[in-house]
């Protein structure tokens, strides 16, 4: 069965992005086929981290949301939609009008929205709205993001967690790290896998003790993660690889083939460049009708992103 895991929580700044990518690195991490869509034009951290896994996504047509559930139904696999701020009403508008919750049972689809927290009064307000307008009949994932703040007695007290659990959604801890070494991740642009792989000599390299840190946040955050995707965690790989960098992927919009759990090396790039399989029918349909949608996989392999710092430096589409 597929997923669509729709990563939310309406305000900025809350750690929406940081919660896909950690998404997405556990899909990449445990060889789970997968696509991301990112709709966040101001920063695009989705897009700019998984690039060849990612497509851009304007959320101001129904068009660009059908193309999302499309996606999942083309084939079995995960889809992670990193959703910008401020756009819940516009999201939770495509989903009643096109009935989805109801057609998801039938299409052999679930859907999931993570609702992302910090401790302030807006996240429990938010949470509360998505509770009236989806709870019991939507899977939800309530993440209390310790990265914003480790006291949510103001959430407890306001008894919608309790009230959330009641209707069945699912509750994470994203556990918290050393605030200097999240400001170094974000100050210098690193991926998860360059900040526990880049030397000590590269600009914005962390010290020895401080990759140490973010390989067990990792590994945690990926064991915690396995239910809430149906993974049993005696399953997965938790942690990101330190020997090979993350492997190129194919554009959404083209069949997804399933890695084996070790990276390619770059023998098995260029043998991959080599085999050019054409794309689906279902793909063609969706690819003439999104004009705008990137068409990576139809590049090869040596075209395609080479290195961290041309992947940290890639401007967002227009």
């Amino acid at each position: 069965m597929s997923q669509i895991h729709f990563i939310g929580g309406e305000k900025g700044g809350v750690g929406k992005s940081v919660v896909a990518r950690l998404l997405a690195q556990f899909m990449v991490d445990n060889a789970l086929p997968f696509v991301g869509f990112d709709t966040d034009r101001s920063h695009g951290a989705l897009l700019r981290f998984y690039t060849e896994f990612t497509t851009p996504v304007v959320l101001d047509q129904y068009d660009a949301l059908d193309r999302v559930a499309e996606a999942a139904l083309a084939q079995e696999r995960q889809v992670v939609v990193d959703l910008a701020a401020q756009t819940h009403a516009f999201l939770a508008r495509w989903i009643e009008d096109s009935n989805l919750i109801e057609l998801a049972g039938d299409m052999a689809l679930q859907l999931k929205y993570w609702h992302v927290m910090d401790c302030g009064r807006d996240s429990v307000d938010l949470l509360r709205g998505l509770l009236n307008q989806f709870g019991g009949r939507m899977q939800l994932v309530i993440v209390l993001n310790e990265l914003r703040g480790e006291a949510f007695d103001m959430l407890e007290a306001s008894g919608e967690l309790q009230r959330a659990r009641n209707r069945g959604a699912q509750v994470v801890r994203l556990r918290k790290l050393p605030d200097g070494t999240m400001q170094k991740i974000d100050q210098f642009s690193l991926s998860f896998w360059a900040a526990i792989n880049a030397s000590e000599k590269e600009h914005g390299a962390l010290g020895f003790l401080e990759r140490q840190r973010v390989k067990t946040w990792l590994t945690r955050t990926a064991a915690d993660f396995a239910p809430l995707v149906g993974q049993p965690p005696s399953t997965i790989t938790s942690g990101i690889s330190t020997n090979t960098p993350p492997p190129q992927a194919p554009s959404p919009l083209a069949p997804v083939i399933t890695q084996p759990a070790a990276y390619p090396t770059h023998s098995d790039q260029q043998a991959q460049a080599q085999q050019s399989a054409p794309q689906t029918a279902p793909f063609q349909q969706l690819q003439a009708r999104a004009p705008f949608v990137s068409t990576i996989a139809e590049q090869p392999v040596a075209q395609q992103l080479a290195s961290e710092h041309q992947l940290r430096t890639l401007p967002y589409p227009d």
